[in-house]
């Protein structure tokens, strides 16, 4: 196959994505990339592949499993290369010039795809190879490669007609210009949020650690003498807990919900509006009578209405317990002279206060026992140790993009090689908002190459020489990303486009919050809890009282979720041919009309800034956390009635689930491992919706 028919030149072939990197684990170089390098890298991975792809449309031969889907497999590897490194970086650590970069190149890369496709000849050769797959002599992974590939190209528009092509590959150009728009001004909205405080009395209730790092924060940003509080990803924020100035919770909350509606260079209303109607003509032109329909065709709900059967059926219970939890903190309100209304800026700090008289717990008595890097060392990877048998060293030799982040290599129980681990917790104005993993070099047997995972967090990072402290809820987080980690780092399958974490969006979620359950087992607890001055380990006492007051704030944060997962089926409902919707009427109406309108619980994220489904790859998607969640759950309860925490348990979950990627369908890949279907059960049960089956 020719792969490179045009002479290229040496400044090319200098650029450190030309060739792989002679790193170990072929990790990315970042002690040789420059920004100036990521336009030609650009250019020529698209060149390279795209002559790899006109190589394969025009290859005489009939079209075989090896001459057209595995050769298709192995296109783009520079273009592969230079992508992994550039979102990377541009998500965790941006700069202008990053971001000029990313808005010149979106629509290009969207082109890109178009073109491979939307081209009729690939196309064919690709519909020959699945016609013929159960008479090939394939195996099964194969023919689910097939599988998968056809229909790729026919839910990228591969059988449109020329003229509905033309439309496709247009709408595809806008949503890609306007996908970038919004990332980079809610980024951009999220820093402007911040709130600004002249008065160190406004900042009643926060740690002295807290206020040191809103004094330093404020002198990173030129305001030396002041302190700002930075606006996280969700809507509530953390610091509402304990703030006791009322107006300061008020201004922190209206900083954080109105980020993206200030009618101001960083308003995202008319793009997300926009971006909610092209993907609904999209999804016409498809032969859907939505965007939410074309979404779930593919995954396992298989249907919208199956999705929002699911919110509902949660819903419907965590609204009912939420507002029983408003009315005992409106009580306390009123008991202690308040005479105001509970507000949305209210619930966290009110919540709290009847956490603490009902079960005499305070969740600042956890943090002290919850230092980053012994929850790292002592907790993260020591249940990984005990549940497969990895171990991992920490190594200084691999450039990093950022002075925060590490890097840590892996082992399997017998010492031969696994991973790369990269771990960037802390934030900074550069980095996105939320957490989140992903690769820079990904597992392939085709390719022998082995897994180079990051995750990305957003944990408060300490002034300098006080402890990176942590709420228990930041360690949920910390494993919950770590098993997205451990997905990508056991994936044992032979083609890259059914590896790892490439499987449906509500199975991805599955591998990651099955591991949140470790961070409170304990086994694990008594390994890293531990008070970061003393070493004394975390008393029962507190310990018990966590998890008798953590079901109290349930209803609130399953009413919270909910919410968010129907406002994103709900926007993207929208049938084609609507004008544009007016954000603000259409988010309230959906709210209303899915029974999850609690005034003062809003979305946890707001159409404004919902970051996940605009462009974060989660369009109708959203409500796949609550649905991995019954699954997640459900393999937990197995856990518990075969022996727990066990190294043989670990190893079933590694071979059955974690190793196999979606090479072939996960529902069967479940059912394999469960014995049945999931039920819903263990959920309730784990939300405190419903009590535990006595036995």
């Amino acid at each position: 196959m020719v792969t490179n028919p045009t002479p290229v030149s040496a400044s090319i072939t200098s650029n450190p994505f030309y060739a792989a990197s002679t790193l170990p684990y072929l990790a990315p170089d970042f002690s040789k990339i420059k920004e100036s390098d990521y336009r030609p890298a650009f250019d020529e991975g698209m060149r390279q592949q795209l002559a790899e792809i006109d190589a394969i449309a025009n290859t005489a031969a009939p079209a075989t499993f090896d001459n057209t889907i595995v050769a298709m497999e192995r296109s783009g590897a520079m273009l592969t290369r230079v992508s992994y490194v550039f979102d990377g970086v541009n998500q965790a650590n941006t700069t202008d010039t990053l971001q000029k970069i990313d808005e010149q190149y979106a629509p290009k890369r969207a082109a890109h795809g178009d073109a491979i496709f939307l081209n009729d000849k690939l196309y064919q050769r690709v519909k020959a190879v699945y016609d013929a797959r159960n008479s090939s002599g394939l195996t099964d992974v194969q023919k689910y490669l097939v599988q998968r590939y056809y229909k790729d190209f026919v839910r990228s528009g591969a059988q449109l007609a020329a003229a509905d092509k033309e439309r496709f590959k247009a709408l595809n150009q806008e949503e890609s210009k306007l996908v970038t728009d919004f990332h980079k001004r809610l980024l951009e909205g999220r820093n402007a949020a911040a709130l600004v405080i002249d008065n160190k009395a406004e900042l009643a209730g926060l740690t002295d650690a807290q206020i040191a790092k809103a004094a330093e924060t404020a002198k990173q940003r030129g305001m030396p003498g002041k302190w700002v509080l930075t606006v996280q990803n969700t809507t509530q924020q953390p610091l509402q807990e304990v703030l006791t100035n009322r107006a300061t919770r008020q201004k922190l909350y209206e900083r954080s919900i109105l980020r993206g509606e200030r009618s101001d260079s960083n308003d995202t209303r008319a793009i997300v509006s926009r971006l909610a109607q092209l993907r609904a003509e999209k999804a016409k032109l498809l032969g859907y009578a939505n965007w939410a329909d074309f979404r779930l065709e593919d995954v396992m709900a298989g249907t919208s209405a199956k999705a929002t059967k699911l919110l509902a059926d949660v819903a419907a219970g965590a609204t009912a317990k939420a507002r029983g939890d408003a009315a005992e903190m409106q009580a306390m309100i009123d008991k202690q002279g308040g005479g105001f209304k509970l507000q949305p800026w209210d619930w966290q700090f009110y919540e709290e206060q009847v956490r603490k008289d009902k079960y005499n717990f305070d969740q600042e008595q956890l943090k002290p026992y919850f230092e980053l890097n012994n929850v790292l060392q002592n907790g993260l990877f020591f249940a990984a140790t005990k549940m497969y048998g990895i171990t991992f060293k920490e190594r200084h030799d691999i450039p990093v993009y950022h002075p925060d982040v590490r890097v840590f290599e892996v082992f399997n129980e017998d010492g031969s090689p696994l991973a790369l681990f990269y771990a960037d917790y802390f934030a900074r104005d550069s980095k996105a908002g939320g957490a989140w993993m992903s690769n820079f070099v990904d597992e392939s047997g085709l390719f022998g190459t082995k897994p180079v995972v990051y995750n990305v967090a957003n944990f408060a990072k300490p002034a300098p020489g006080q402890p990176a402290l942590m709420t228990l809820d930041d360690v949920g987080g910390m494993f919950h990303e770590f098993g997205h980690a451990l997905h990508g780092m056991f994936s044992h399958v032979e083609y890259p486009r059914i590896a790892g974490t490439n499987t449906p969006r509500d199975y991805v979620e599955f591998p990651s919050q099955f591991n949140e359950h470790w961070a409170t087992e304990p086994s694990v607890l008594a390994n890293f809890a531990k008070h970061y001055q003393t070493g004394a380990p975390i008393p029962q006492d507190l310990l018990a009282k966590y998890k008798a007051a953590a079901k109290f704030g349930q209803g609130f944060a399953t009413t919270e979720l909910t919410a968010a997962m129907l406002l994103d089926l709900g926007w993207h409902s929208i049938p084609a041919g609507l004008p544009l919707q007016d954000v603000d009427a259409f988010e309230a109406e959906t709210l209303k009309r899915y029974n999850v309108a609690v005034a003062e619980i809003p979305p946890r994220y707001r159409t404004t800034y919902f970051s996940h489904i605009w462009d974060g790859g989660y369009s109708a998607g959203y409500y796949s956390y609550l649905w991995s969640e019954v699954i997640d759950d459900d393999a937990y309860a197995w856990f518990l009635e075969n022996g727990g925490m066990t190294r043989a348990n670990g190893q079933r979950f590694r071979d059955m689930i974690l190793s196999r990627g979606s090479s072939m369908d996960v529902a069967a890949l479940y059912r394999a491992f469960r014995g049945r279907d999931p039920v819903v059960d263990q959920l309730l049960i784990e939300r405190g919706l419903a009590d535990p089956v006595k036995k």
